[in-house]
């Protein structure tokens, strides 16, 4: 299983998103590849936000070594699951896929979680008291795409 997590800028939500999936993949001896990137290239070859570092420390894993980049057309092919933030990320992904089989790859993250409910991960830039519950956020959702894939069920999208 190869894993794309995506947000606006990749060094807020989507790196903290990676660092947790690769972390449970790891610990549920799973062989899967966990990337991250953004739709927009504003922070590309930047470290993660200090305030995500933190929080996956907090945690107990590392994306000190993530750099920032954006989602490219080869990502539609490469991965199998491209996992957007929010629903501008979504409709992005969308909009940057070019056929329907790319575009079956896309879902809202929290909708592992809440099927069919579309919520968004906030984006927690500007509210530094947000990264611990983006943390739970995401920790929760990754749980839920465990869940469903190493069950053998369709995703829930």
């Amino acid at each position: 299983m190869k894993i794309l997590m995506v947000c606006l800028g990749n060094i807020c939500r989507s790196p903290l998103a990676e660092g947790i999936m690769q972390a449970k993949a790891q610990a549920n001896n799973l062989h899967w590849k966990v990337d991250s990137a953004g739709t927009g290239a504003w922070h590309a070859g930047e470290r993660p936000d200090s305030r995500s570092i933190r929080t996956g420390r907090n945690h107990g894993f590392d994306i000190a070594r993530q750099r920032a980049r954006q989602v490219r057309k080869d990502d539609f092919d490469h991965f199998d699951l491209i996992l957007a933030m929010d629903s501008s990320n979504y409709e992005d992904l969308l909009g940057l896929a070019q056929t329907d089989e790319q575009r079956s790859k896309i879902a809202m993250i929290m909708n592992f979680l809440h099927p069919g409910e579309n919520r968004d991960v906030p984006d927690p830039y500007y509210h530094n008291q947000l990264f611990e519950e983006v943390y739970h956020m995401l920790d929760a959702a990754c749980d839920a795409v465990i869940t469903q894939f190493t069950t053998h069920t369709p995703p829930k999208t």
